[in-house]
């Protein structure tokens, strides 16, 4: 195949996945809640949720299709953030930031919870306690009635330890029966590098892929995301532009029972 055919090839190719990624985007509002009801309360607006994040701007760079289309259901939702994300000496800041950030996906101020604890730094080159972290979460759990439980999966999206750390903690609950009757614990499916930066041309490869639950933004609940993100002033440096132009974890989030 010569040049220009394959270069005219290419260009129907993406052309198509393109205009089937936006069909399948539209349609996907509702597939999140049909099989949401297989993976945890039998009414979507039964489920109380609690999102483990690692870090302040997780929320938005990683969870957003989440926790809006929860919200869509009419879920109740709680974030419990594991450190300050004070690795540059910016804890407090990022605090507020993940305040307003919240409140943007529609989780109230008093629904957040940040955990600053000294063993549990926003450092990957350190190794958060399993055991502490499991007790952290357990506790929310208990005091808040939670049925949902939703972390990273053993890749961390990113690779990132403290990511990680999250997965392993939730895992240990789930392994040694800790967690109460009924609450169940999705993760968050990584993908590979390709994937990640390709926005909603994701979504026809997502639908094909095998997940428990796959949650797709509407257009409009997308730059609602993208408002969440940039809440998160003092993290937006250049590549975070392009991160929140370019991700599917900005659109898209496929979940996985654990």
């Amino acid at each position: 195949m010569g040049l220009a055919p394959l270069g005219s090839f290419l260009v129907v190719l993406l052309t198509l996945l393109w205009l089937g990624s936006r069909w399948l985007r539209r349609r996907g509002a509702g597939w999140g809640h049909r099989t949401l009801c297989t993976a945890g309360p039998a009414r979507a607006d039964d489920v109380r949720a609690l999102v483990v994040t690692a870090h302040p701007d997780d929320e938005a760079m990683f969870f957003a299709p989440t926790i809006l289309s929860l919200g869509r259901f009419r879920a109740q939702l709680w974030l419990l953030c594991c450190s300050s994300g004070n690795f540059y000496n910016q804890g407090e800041i990022r605090k507020k930031e993940l305040v307003q950030s919240c409140s943007v996906l529609g989780i109230p101020s008093s629904n957040v919870t940040v955990i600053d604890h000294r063993d549990l730094p926003d450092d990957p080159a350190v190794e958060w306690d399993t055991h502490l972290l499991s007790t952290f979460v357990l506790e929310h759990v208990e005091t808040n009635c939670i049925n949902l439980l939703i972390t990273f999966d053993a890749g961390g999206v990113s690779g990132h330890a403290n990511h990680i750390a999250l997965y392993m903690a939730l895992r240990y609950l789930q392994s040694e029966g800790k967690l109460p009757e009924g609450c169940q614990v999705l993760t968050l499916k990584s993908v590979n590098l390709l994937r990640k930066y390709i926005s909603i041309l994701d979504v026809p490869i997502s639908c094909l892929q095998s997940q428990d639950v796959l949650f797709i933004l509407t257009k409009e609940e997308s730059e609602q995301a993208k408002r969440a993100m940039r809440c998160h002033h003092s993290q937006l440096l250049w590549f975070r532009h392009t991160y929140i132009l370019f991700s599917r974890f900005m659109v898209i989030n496929s979940l996985c029972c654990l």
